[in-house]
């Protein structure tokens, strides 16, 4: 029988904390991220928050067969760092965190990025599990992908492999993306840049986004289906983005299925046909369809991967 395994997801706006027991998720609770200001003050919440999930379950750290963290940006999952991060929690490449997992829990420590782990939680026990050519398309406050090719979890030389979709250049004539390029995907399509886009539309003026506190994408669906002109249009212009990254998705990496998750797949109703219908229409597949799915676990795809990955690490 495998030990329990703690697994973090450390999401832009919330931080993940589960307990994994025999790949079934017993726990979970969230806490806010404060991304903004950084990893370091946060890390006192995350143990605080760590201890009180093990103590309802009745569980202790040693119990426990460690600990793994699914995170954005670029992660070496061999030297157990995170390289690179875009804005958010931006001093954590400075963190030694597999010394801080030890120091806290006395546990051994594994970190990945987080597209990566959802799609390896996918694959392992949700909607991919019986593929091996799998790509990964995650619409939340950036845009995460990931990829499965011919049964291996890419990584690539520089642990960049798979991950970068979100700023795949969809339009050379865009605006400035914080990764520094220009016409990224996310800067054309994500939840950060979402309140810009809706500023900059001619319509927004009279629209009732304009009236909002925040804007997010629930409204703009919302709104959209309601006849709200602004808000149909950034509709239109996220739904062409988020095709476009599709596509080339699909022809970058020959893949089986495509997986849709990430908080905005709260109105997939809408973003799955359209994506589906194309992608059928034109990626260069003469073989047939990749079939476009959303993913089993929405909300803690990463939290599975990550527990696959300390179980099958530290064995």
């Amino acid at each position: 029988m495998s030990k329990p395994v703690i697994t973090i997801d450390m999401g832009g706006t919330m931080i993940k904390i589960g307990i994994i027991k025999e790949n079934i998720l017993i726990s979970s609770v969230s806490i806010n991220a404060d991304s903004g200001n950084g990893l370091r003050v946060r890390l006192p919440h995350i143990e605080k928050a760590v201890k009180e999930a093990l103590a309802r379950q009745q569980l202790s750290f040693k119990d426990m067969a460690g600990l793994g963290i699914a995170s954005p940006g670029i992660v070496d999952s061999h030297q157990k760092k995170i390289l690179s991060i875009d804005k958010k929690f931006g001093d954590a490449p400075d963190i030694n965190l597999e010394e801080w997992c030890w120091q806290a829990f006395g546990l051994p420590f594994t970190i990945e990025n987080d597209a990566r782990a959802a799609l390896l939680g996918e694959w392992k026990y949700g909607r991919a599990k019986d593929y091996d050519n799998v790509v990964l398309m995650s619409l939340g406050t950036g845009v995460g992908t990931a990829a499965v090719v011919e049964g291996n979890l890419l990584k690539g030389k520089h642990f960049t492999a798979g991950i970068l979709g979100g700023h795949f250049v969809i339009n050379y004539k865009g605006t400035i993306c914080n990764c520094g390029n220009k016409g990224c995907v996310e800067t054309e399509a994500s939840t950060w840049k979402l309140p810009s886009i809706a500023g900059e539309n001619k319509a927004y003026s009279e629209s009732k986004l304009k009236s909002l506190p925040s804007v997010d994408y629930k409204a703009v669906f919302q709104l959209a289906k309601e006849g709200d002109l602004a808000a149909a249009e950034i509709r239109e212009q996220s739904l062409q983005a988020w095709a476009a990254c599709a596509i080339s998705l699909i022809h970058a990496y020959d893949p089986e299925m495509l997986l849709l998750t990430g908080g905005i797949m709260g109105s997939g109703s809408s973003i799955v046909p359209y994506i589906r219908n194309q992608t059928e229409k034109h990626a260069w597949t003469p073989w047939g369809n990749v079939k476009v799915e959303t993913a089993v676990f929405p909300d803690s795809a990463a939290l599975y991967g990550m527990a696959y990955l300390v179980s099958n690490i530290n064995k």
